[in-house]
């Protein structure tokens, strides 16, 4: 039989870590309960030791249909909780299959239409303008850059020269543009317009 806990015991078996929500005091209690009378193969041998008067023969019959019954129960329990987890995953992986097939098929339709530039990969216009249409550049006559898809000109890095108050000398072309967009051509002096 199960002794009542104390209060100061119960209260020191709580203080240990045990996670958020578990009860184990009571579980450990349930499972002393069970263990009193068990089931299964150890409750038929448990009992196999009791006298040979009628009652108690009828009673260990008893227990022992009601022990066989658990086993058999159990075992009916245990064999639909493995058919069930065989099932699930079977169609996991039956899932995982038609997926990669749906993706495979995909990418194989994508893989059949490449998109395909139509334009030549320069145009050239009037004024001695062209149009790169790889690197969406339009290069004017006079060899200025600019990016057609952004609008801004377009400078070599490694050919500009940053000042300290926002101006940079473009040496390739040396020209030196001013913080207030003005510039100068520093061969000549005079103002580009």
């Amino acid at each position: 039989m199960v002794s009542s806990i104390s209060a100061a015991t119960a209260a020191y078996y709580n203080s240990l870590s045990v996670p958020k929500g578990s009860d184990w005091i009571a579980s450990t209690v349930t499972a002393i309960k069970n263990s009193q009378s068990q089931a299964g193969i150890m409750g038929a041998l448990a009992r196999s030791g009791h006298g040979v008067s009628i009652s108690s023969f009828l009673s260990s019959s008893t227990a022992f249909a009601n022990n066989f019954a658990t086993i058999a129960q159990t075992s009916v329990t245990n064999s639909g909780s493995l058919s069930a987890q065989i099932a699930s995953d079977n169609q996991k992986s039956a899932a995982a299959k038609k997926m990669q097939t749906a993706i495979d098929a995909l990418n194989a339709a994508q893989n059949m239409v490449q998109p395909t530039n139509t334009l030549d990969p320069v145009l050239y216009l009037g004024n001695g303008v062209t149009v790169d249409t790889t690197s969406n550049i339009m290069t004017m006559s006079n060899g200025t850059q600019v990016d057609i898809t952004t609008g801004a000109q377009v400078f070599d890095s490694s050919s500009i020269i940053e000042m300290g108050n926002g101006s940079y000398l473009n040496t390739s072309t040396n020209i030196l543009t001013l913080s207030d967009g003005t510039k100068i051509d520093t061969v000549t002096g005079l103002q580009v317009v």
